[in-house]
């Protein structure tokens, strides 16, 4: 018998898992057999079973368990003598996992008890049969993922996967998708991309909307995941998907974003949502269905917001324009500096420019005209600049003379900007402005 006096000293760990919260919801039964399992341990000899539950709606994939982590700590401490599960898959889905279980469980003396039979991982046939249990797991989890995602493939190739529907569009059968039938929700739509075409700017329209108390229609899934439309002031992020889903350009989009698996503290972490360039899109099918704007309106509007965006990293080709009017601005930034006696401003203000003026010469290499007239702007500003620091060093050499005070009422007395003066009007005073300089103080 392997079950020892010693096992029955400690306790008894039941752990329970589902990898899914839609398995939480549709398989009651599989988590009524892993709480069974405490019935199973009362049988064998322990008196009570304690319940690990916490991961319960998370995979075994690799992921950070809390839960897992739990146990492997009561198993590092020599509190548990046996850890129950229906099956492997449900103890992990990962060779690093599985292995660590088993090695643990082999130093402490904790056996490892299944549906199928009570395993001692000390001993080398139970240890090479518990190894084969969890590899047939892991190769399982990769053949049942890499069929469902070639079968959601093969779908959405022929347009016709549709895991969630847009707002301002409905299921037509199983396979295609047509116009929202309520024509408060078509003409809400159409309002977002009539003032898009007049602002030209998606802060601009939100702004418009929110101001005017205009409600745009979203989509709140109930418990019973039936689809109900609410009514609310829009968010940024709502004209944003609105303006920018090529769904409203009658196409079908798949594949537009990606996952990441990053590792952190040990862990695998997946980042999701993570957008795709349109070369990298799985599936874009034009003229697949009816649409709120054609698909020529569609690339323009597009290139008009990665036009208006100022916080990608790079200089977007909006910002500057096509930089006639850069050294205007130079000059009236460089005017304004001299005007306080200081030359810092300027000179900030002449190198952010150059330095714009080489990040667009840089992104644009093809286009010759482009990166002609950066250059001049480059040399152009470069004299510029050294010159000023030339006027402004002159100045600096120059016997300092007090800057002109200028005079303010406050009350009935008249104070300077300059703090070691402070005197009383004189009789003229009625005549004198603030602005009135004196010399003679």
């Amino acid at each position: 018998m392997k079950i020892t006096a010693e096992h029955l000293a400690r306790g008894a760990y039941v752990y329970v898992r589902q990898s899914t919260a839609g398995q939480l919801v549709n398989n009651p039964e599989s988590r009524r057999r892993q709480y069974g399992l405490a019935e199973r341990a009362r049988s064998l000899g322990w008196k009570d079973a304690i319940v690990i539950d916490e991961d319960l709606g998370r995979s075994g994939s690799g992921i950070s368990r809390p839960g897992f982590e739990k146990l492997l700590a009561a198993i590092c401490e020599g509190r548990v003598g046996a850890v129950l599960a229906i099956e492997a898959s449900r103890l992990a889905r990962n060779g690093r996992d599985w292995h660590t279980l088993i090695e643990f469980c082999g130093l402490v003396g904790t056996l490892i008890i299944d549906e199928d039979g009570i395993y001692e991982p000390r001993h080398p046939n139970d240890r090479l049969l518990l190894g084969m249990k969890g590899t047939m797991s892991e190769l399982e989890l990769s053949i049942l993922r890499a069929r469902s995602i070639e079968a959601l493939k093969q779908k959405a190739r022929r347009g016709e996967l549709f895991l969630t529907v847009a707002i301002g569009y409905v299921k037509s059968g199983r396979n295609r998708v047509e116009k929202d039938p309520d024509l408060r929700i078509r003409e809400a739509i159409d309002l977002v991309f009539r003032r898009f075409d007049e602002l030209q700017s998606i802060r601009q329209v939100h702004l418009w909307l929110r101001r005017e108390g205009i409600m745009l229609p979203a989509v709140n899934y109930t418990r019973a995941a039936d689809r109900a439309i609410v009514w609310k002031l829009p968010v940024y992020n709502t004209v944003h998907h609105i303006l920018t889903n090529p769904i409203y350009a009658g196409a079908y989009a798949f594949g537009r974003t990606c996952s990441k698996v990053t590792i952190e503290a040990g862990r695998k972490r997946i980042l999701r949502g993570i957008r795709r360039d349109r070369a990298d899109w799985e599936v874009l099918l034009i003229d697949h269905h009816e649409g709120y704007q054609s698909w020529h309106d569609f690339e323009r509007n597009q290139r008009l917001i990665t036009d208006n965006a100022t916080s990608k990293g790079l200089v977007p080709r909006g910002t500057l324009r096509r930089g006639e009017l850069l050294l205007g601005g130079l000059l009236r930034a460089a005017i304004a500096a001299a005007s306080c006696m200081s030359p810092i401003p300027a000179a900030t203000a002449i190198r952010g420019a150059i330095i714009a003026a080489e990040r667009r010469s840089t992104t644009e290499p093809t286009r010759a005209s482009a990166s002609d007239r950066c250059g001049s702007i480059r040399r152009s500003a470069r004299r510029f600049f050294n010159a000023f620091n030339r006027s402004a060093w002159k100045r600096r050499s120059r016997p300092s003379r007090p800057p002109p005070c200028r005079l303010e009422r406050s009350g009935a007395m008249w104070s300077s900007h300059s703090s070691r003066h402070v005197m009383k009007p004189p009789m003229h005073a009625a005549r004198m402005t603030p602005s009135t300089r004196t010399t003679g103080l």
